[in-house]
């Protein structure tokens, strides 16, 4: 008899922004939940708006203003947002759970950190009015894959700015606190779980000065794209800004050419130098069949080409955009496939394909890694 899975329905404002979009993948990944669609256009359209918060067990509160030169415009913003979303509730009257994306700043002397203090207050009031229930999340500094530079964070700007060629600027080395995306979604999963009220502090991962973070990640891409070196993976914060780093990469960065050394006797090309551990592996394919159409969501991997001929397609899991690599064992190379991205492989040549895989095995809280999808 199959075990009957209650749902709960889930929706994201902001489900297009960079915690927004990362909650949304991980939870189209959980059984136990039905995501229900957002749309930022929802604000403008009292209906449409009514009729989500009305389809939802659960809301995730994430859509707000970072960053603009008018400093008012900010407040003014993030307020309204949560003004138009608790009157669709009170029109609607629904009592959906509420989770809502404070911040560390939420007591300091700024338009973000007042927006985010009033539009606190104003959801534990219709709250405690309605008989609702209120989740008020105090996050620290976010980072991970496909953060705007400039906006999200200070990770994302220097990752930007380090594959393009351009200088760091510091204006204050400070101390900052940190937490990866991936942990963050768990944290927020786990409240959406449970139900659980109140305030709630989520604690940062890591310290770490702006100076020595931009060292970090300068030292890790000179060493990956001099000589494709993995850098220790099997320290977190390192695993963490590497996957980060993979996703500002240039789509020309690969294939990558090994150095081959070749004499009388033939030839000896090394496949993966690296700080960490890791399991290597081969397969053989023949022309015509695809391995692969899965994405990872932690694990760092390396696809080398040594015989045959092959195509590697790689696509973002939430975007239609495929980009494709050719790779000729007659001149081996190899492509290295960031998080959260489906990727394959196929042999395009006549003869057997020859490839070596090398797989890192981090740490993580969640026992899955490996999700199957088509490209």
């Amino acid at each position: 008899m199959e075990r009957m899975v209650i749902k709960r329905r889930v929706g994201i404002t902001g489900q297009n922004g960079f915690v927004g979009r990362h909650l949304f993948n991980f939870l189209s990944l959980q059984e136990e939940v039905e995501l229900i669609h957002f749309n930022r256009n929802y604000f403008e359209r009292e209906d449409e708006l009514k009729a989500f918060v009305s389809s939802c067990d659960t809301i995730v509160h994430l859509a707000a203003m970072n960053r603009h030169k008018d400093s008012n415009v900010i407040y003014e913003t993030n307020v309204k947002l949560v003004t138009l979303l608790l009157n669709a509730c009170k029109s609607a009257n629904v009592q959906p759970h509420i989770v809502f994306s404070s911040s560390t700043q939420e007591d300091a002397d700024n338009p973000y950190g007042k927006s985010k203090k009033k539009g606190g207050d104003l959801i534990e009031e219709w709250a405690n009015n309605e008989q609702g229930s209120f989740t008020r999340l105090v996050i620290p500094n976010v980072f991970g894959p496909f953060g705007k530079p400039y906006y999200n964070s200070v990770v994302a700007t220097f990752c930007s700015q380090t594959v393009s060629n351009e200088p760091h600027k510091i204006v204050v080395d400070s101390e900052v606190k940190l937490i990866y995306v991936n942990k963050l979604v768990l944290e927020v999963y786990k409240l959406i779980q449970n139900r659980k009220q109140g305030k709630v502090l989520i604690e940062h991962q890591y310290t770490i000065n702006v100076s020595s973070l931009s060292n970090v990640i300068t030292e890790m891409y000179a060493d990956y794209s001099r000589s494709g070196t993995f850098p220790d993976l099997e320290n977190p914060l390192v695993l963490d800004l590497f996957n980060t780093l993979l996703c500002y990469l240039p789509k020309d960065f690969y294939p990558k050419y090994f150095k081959e050394n070749t004499d009388a006797r033939g030839s000896f090309v090394e496949v993966c130098r690296t700080n960490s551990k890791g399991q290597f592996s081969f397969s053989t394919t023949v022309p015509g069949i695809t391995r692969g159409n899965h994405f990872h969501t932690r694990k760092a991997e390396r696809f080398a080409v040594i015989k045959g001929e092959a195509r590697i397609d790689i696509r973002k899991v939430d975007s239609d955009d495929v980009t494709s690599y050719i790779l000729n064992g007659d001149k081996p190379s190899f492509v290295d496939m960031p998080i959260w991205h489906t990727h394959n492989i196929t042999n395009i040549g006549t003869d057997e394909l020859l490839t070596l895989f090398w797989i890192n095995e981090p740490y993580n809280e969640l026992d899955a890694d490996t999700y199957f999808i088509e490209v």
